[in-house]
């Protein structure tokens, strides 16, 4: 038996899913269904997600993901820094079949998890990396969009996953009200780290309320800033070395 098939079959608590989400989620609604109740039934009783959020587990979490999708560039790669029980990236996922996305997480019971969920839900443009941000640096392919949920304050978000991007790419993290407070008290970190651009974006209209709040940073060319591009170098030149042993 594969560890896929260890999922419960039977959700408990899963709610009804809002009209909303068959608009968002179209043909792959019944996999966005699948997964709210894998949600509420495995990812809390492997402590993934509190019972206290399973009544609102599309508008606060499924749906609120979701509409990430509203400015994600078409085609592009993606790394979901801090996944967890996969939010963004797994709604992300299911909207947008287009992308390519990395779901990078450290801890094994949620890596478990999400590699279940993955094959469970048919997701083949989706990849499980366990690992932290630092520890996956140079041996990722540098991406085009890294993504990420309040797992952090902006400036140590930042530091995390801004070095994980291509030239030119963007961070997009979802942000509660706090968000144009925590973009200012970043500027001097987010300068450091070779960031060119930043704003604040609200998205899904007519889908959440309120909308959900995402602040954008956009990189230049050198990801990271100039510590973070000998790391990289240092890390990429060890990594080939491992491969020719």
């Amino acid at each position: 038996m594969t560890e896929a098939a260890e999922l419960p079959l039977t959700p408990e608590e899963a709610p009804p899913a809002p009209e909303e989400a068959r608009a968002v989620f179209g043909e792959h609604f019944p996999e966005a269904v699948r997964y709210a109740e894998l949600l509420a039934d495995a990812g809390v009783k492997r402590g993934l997600i509190g019972p206290r959020e399973v009544p609102r587990l599309w508008e606060r979490h499924l749906l609120n993901c979701a509409v990430l999708s509203e400015v994600v560039p078409e085609g592009v790669t993606v790394c979901d820094v801090g996944s967890g029980a996969g939010l963004p990236g797994i709604p992300l996922a299911l909207v947008r079949r287009d992308l390519k996305i990395t779901l990078l997480e450290p801890l094994l019971r949620r890596t478990n998890f999400l590699q279940e969920v993955v094959e469970m839900l048919g997701l083949d443009h989706v990849t499980v990396v366990r690992g932290r941000a630092e520890e996956v640096l140079g041996k990722l392919q540098p991406v085009h969009v890294v993504t990420a949920r309040a797992v952090a304050p902006l400036d140590r978000l930042a530091g995390w996953g801004v070095p994980l991007l291509r030239p030119y790419g963007e961070m997009l993290a979802l942000k509660g009200d706090t968000a144009e407070e925590e973009l200012i008290a970043a500027k001097s970190a987010l300068t450091k780290l070779g960031v060119v651009k930043t704003s604040v974006l609200h998205v899904g209209e007519g889908i959440v309320d309120p909308l959900s709040t995402v602040v954008r940073v956009e990189v230049g060319e050198s990801p990271g800033g100039v510590r973070f591009a000998a790391k990289r170098a240092k890390a990429a030149r060890v990594s080939r070395t491992r491969r020719r042993r």
